[in-house]
């Protein structure tokens, strides 16, 4: 058994089992790769994968336990070479975070401005996408680093630290009757229709959940991933904005009016996180505390120690999260 084989199986599942995808990001051939899995399965005495005709069609059961026990292995092999190069050259290196729109255009950018000029010699990669994909871009360690608020349910495999809270606005045009309310409550918002984030993102089920328990069907008549886009049909008339409070900036959205309505949903909670077991380098350690400066070195040294949501709820149930 020889590691090249084990990563050839584990990068084949990665591709949803495309053997001519798989070899063109590892830069070698397809008869090569497909080669020494025969090899690797003739000598372990079992299939790792079932095949129709040529291809390969799906993953056997005897496969998902080594495929297991292989991705075990790679990222131990990936721990060894970031070690190697983290004495080689502490500042060098690349850095991958899967997060949604928001993030990227709202949150980050200052972060991303003091860690390049910290660490110019560190490439930066952005992935943006769905609670789904951010948690598998982080999971099969394309990311680094997930950053996500919404179904934390799907991030069971990874440490994820709070980084943050933080509430929500009305976005009007200066002509909408909802400006000319005194107190804004959710039974006025709901008799218009409103615009807002796609279920599944940005804290959209707060959202739904303010307003279920009112006994409440609001009228939302468009929804998106992206803020941006959101205002973009606010200015249209299409309906009411809600948006992440941090999703207006004062300087590009005069031509609206932005409410807040913090007291009206459940403040939601955006975090960070990273495989266990993954070896974290200075300057990735340096990165979460830029993004979230009480989660210093030691404080996540000690979370990647731990190995249930519950121990990580323990370690930071003191912790007073700033407000975004």
């Amino acid at each position: 058994m020889k590691l090249q084989q084990l990563r050839y199986i584990w990068e084949v599942a990665r591709h949803e089992l495309n053997v001519s995808h798989t070899a063109a990001g590892l830069h070698t051939s397809q008869p090569g790769i497909s080669k020494q899995i025969r090899k690797l399965e003739e000598e372990l005495g079992v299939e790792i994968f079932s095949r129709s005709g040529k291809h390969l069609s799906h993953i056997t059961p005897a496969g998902v336990s080594i495929l297991r026990a292989a991705g075990e292995i790679m990222q131990k092999v990936e721990t060894i070479q970031a070690m190697s190069r983290e004495f080689r050259d502490e500042e060098s290196g690349s850095l991958a975070i899967a997060t949604t729109h928001t993030q990227c255009r709202y949150v980050l950018p200052p972060v991303i401005r003091e860690f390049i000029k910290k660490f110019p010699e560190v490439a930066l990669h952005m992935h943006q996408g769905t609670p789904v994909q951010i948690s598998e871009l982080a999971v099969n360690g394309t990311a680094d680093f997930a950053i996500a608020t919404e179904a934390m349910e799907l991030y069971s495999d990874l440490i994820m630290m709070p980084c943050y809270s933080w509430n929500r606005a009305l976005l009007l045009p200066k002509s909408h009757p909802l400006t000319q309310v005194n107190e804004l409550t959710l039974e006025k918002i709901s008799t218009f229709p409103l615009v807002t984030y796609t279920f599944g993102f940005t804290g959209r089920s707060k959202l739904d959940e303010a307003f279920s328990k009112q006994g409440l069907s609001p009228r939302i008549v468009f929804t998106a991933s992206d803020a941006d886009v959101i205002k973009t049909y606010v200015r249209l008339g299409l309906g009411a904005g809600i948006v992440a409070k941090m999703a207006y900036d004062p300087a590009t959205d005069q031509d609206l009016v932005a409410i807040d309505a913090s007291h009206l949903f459940e403040p939601s909670i955006t975090r960070v996180g990273f495989r266990r077991g993954t070896y974290l380098r200075s300057y990735m350690l340096d990165f979460i505390e830029m993004f979230a400066p009480h989660l210093q070195r030691n404080l996540v040294l000690e979370a990647s120690s731990c190995q249930t949501p519950g121990e990580l709820d323990e370690l930071f149930g003191d912790v007073n999260l700033p407000l975004h």
